[in-house]
């Protein structure tokens, strides 16, 4: 588990944990569509994450839309989940970016809340296991047929995370 406070965003810690071998992804789509508060997270599937700056930078975007009254979403950490998208399309989004029935590995991001206590939750919620929030370890869980998918770009392309993000801070432009 990791605290991530964004250099312009201070007053908006991120609660970051990366979980890999994740048994209970289905039980966890079903308290988000179910809208349980208690899970009012962006639970992301980590093999569509290329790097840790690919993420922040979904996270930057949606929390200043927040603050700025702009979300398309219903909070931040849905708007977190839309972020990621090079289009427009929200639906699409959480198809490609959010946790599935299917997914082995999810990033979990809580802006704010107090780190000790999101910890203890997510270790109780999710069935896997905890490893830090590195881009080795997203390398590990990357599958770059999906990202290459989701974003027409060569992930081996030593621009590939500068295209990525700024595929996203072109959208709706």
């Amino acid at each position: 588990m990791e605290t991530i406070v964004l250099p312009h965003l201070p007053g908006q810690p991120l609660q970051v944990c990366l979980f890999a071998n994740v048994q209970n992804a289905q039980f966890l789509r079903q308290q988000l569509l179910d809208g349980n508060a208690n899970f009012e997270y962006a639970f992301l599937d980590a093999a569509v994450l290329l790097s840790r700056q690919h993420v922040l930078a979904a996270c930057f975007r949606a929390i200043n839309d927040m603050l700025q009254g702009r979300l398309k979403s219903k909070n931040v950490h849905s708007e977190i989940v839309f972020s990621l998208s090079p289009n427009n399309n929200i639906s699409e989004s959480f198809r490609r970016f959010g946790v599935s029935e299917t997914t082995n590995h999810i990033l979990a991001i809580k802006v704010g809340g107090d780190q000790a206590q999101v910890e203890e939750h997510l270790r109780q919620h999710v069935e896997g296991q905890m490893v830090a929030f590195t881009d080795g370890a997203l390398a590990g869980m990357r599958d770059e047929s999906r990202i290459r998918k989701a974003y027409k770009v060569d992930i081996a392309s030593v621009q590939a995370d500068a295209f990525i993000i700024g595929s996203m801070a072109l959208k709706g432009s």
